[in-house]
Parts: structure tokens; C-alpha cells; sequence
């Protein structure tokens, strides 16, 4: 059975024609114990058809240890987006509901170079000289998840000190817990710093920075 319905697939097909450059879906999955991989890896299949700018390369995740550390792929399933380079935009858990329109983001994000981020973001960007890691949990639901996906995948798309996750809650309930997840959107910073909801650029920059000044 299908996951992505006629419609949905003219609606991606339109979304995805101003690709400019190739894409890259680089998948991590495995077979046994793992939820979501199977429909991840279907999910990406279907996408496929969309754009002929899109290929899809899979690793097993128990199996392609070189892939597993070169990507550094801690769970699964695991989608990397590449471009001509590795910009450190990630997925993990299955990008469906609310989050398919983050993925199609992210894509287009990588084939073009165009984002959103503001001059006083880019400046704040150069300026970082420690590495930042981003996290973002969120569930297919959540109509305001997109909104902080898309704002860490555009940072981790500008600056090399960036990388960014989304992470989809329910494939990974032991994240939940030890991050205090109670509700979505919520943004982890390096472990420590916290941000509720689909925050501003402008405080989401402020708590970087916090969290390099307290490292």
C-alpha cells in the first residue's frame, strides 16, 4: 500500500521543481528492531518519483560501520541529506504528517541554497567558533514543528559549526525521557539548553549563545 497518495505526489512534484542540483537521500535502516524503518525506506522510495534530481542511497545500520561513523548515525532510521557536501541536516524517525513538508524543505534547501535566515543570523553564524548541536523533537501531528525544523536545518545549512537534527518522538521514547520531552516543538542545544515551541530566530540564536558562554 502506498504511503504517499496521487495527490500528495503531484502536490511534491510541484513543490520540488525549482530543484537547481542534485539530491542525495542517504538512509540508515535495518530489518529487525527498528520502527519505521520499513515505511521510512517506502516513504523515500515514493519521493523518488517526484524529481529526477533525487537519489536514494541506503546503508544497513548493523552492518555499514564505515557509512554509520562517517555520517555519525546514532539511531535509526536515519536520513542524511546531502548535497555537494555534508551540511549536517539530519532526520531520524519517519518524516510523515507535518514533517514530509520539512523534509521537502530540506531538499530544496540543499539543491538551491536558499534560506531565510536574517543578516544579523548569518553574522551571529560566522561568528561561532565552537561546534552546536541541534536537536529538534517533534511528533507527525504538530503543525508548528515544521517551523523549528526548518529554521535549525537552514542554520546547519549556512554554518559548518552547526548540525541539526529533527527527531521524531515516538520511534525514540528513551530520548523522551532523558530530554524531558513534554511537548512539541522542543529544541536540545548541546545537550543542556532548552527551547519550547517554534521559537524565533532571534531567540534561538540567544540561547547558542548561552550555551557556548556556559559550556
Amino acid at each position: 500500500m502506498a504511503i504517499l497518495d496521487e495527490n500528495v505526489l503531484k502536490d511534491t512534484e510541484k513543490a520540488l521543481q525549482n530543484m537547481v542540483k542534485e539530491v542525495r537521500l542517504v538512509l540508515f535502516t535495518q530489518e529487525m528492531e527498528c520502527s519505521y524503518c520499513k515505511e521510512t525506506h517506502q516513504l523515500l522510495e515514493e519521493l523518488l518519483s517526484t524529481n529526477k534530481l533525487l537519489k536514494l542511497e541506503v546503508h544497513k545500520f548493523e552492518k555499514d560501520s564505515k557509512a554509520v561513523k562517517q555520517y555519525g548515525i546514532d539511531k535509526i532510521p536515519a536520513i542524511a541529506i546531502m548535497g555537494e557536501k555534508d551540511h549536517g541536516i539530519r532526520f531520524y524517525g519517519i518524516p510523515a504528517g507535518y514533517e514530509f513538508s520539512s523534509l521537502l524543505a530540506a531538499i530544496l534547501l540543499v539543491s538551491t541554497g536558499k534560506h531565510k535566515l536574517t543578516k544579523e543570523g548569518m553574522k551571529f553564524m560566522d561568528s561561532l567558533t565552537k561546534p552546536i548541536h541541534m536537536q529538534v523533537f517533534v511528533m507527525p501531528t504538530c503543525p508548528y514543528c515544521p517551523k523549528a525544523v526548518m529554521l535549525a536545518h537552514q542554520m546547519a545549512y549556512y554554518s559548518d559549526k552547526i548540525t541539526a537534527d529533527m527527531v521524531e518522538i515516538s520511534g525514540f521514547p528513551h530520548l523522551t525521557q532523558k530530554y524531558s520531552v513534554q511537548g512539541v516543538p522542543r529544541t536540545v542545544i548541546n545537550e543542556k539548553w532548552y527551547l519550547e515551541g517554534a521559537a524565533p530566530e532571534a531567540m534561538v540564536m540567544k540561547k547558542i549563545e548561552e550555551a557556548i558562554k556556559h559550556a
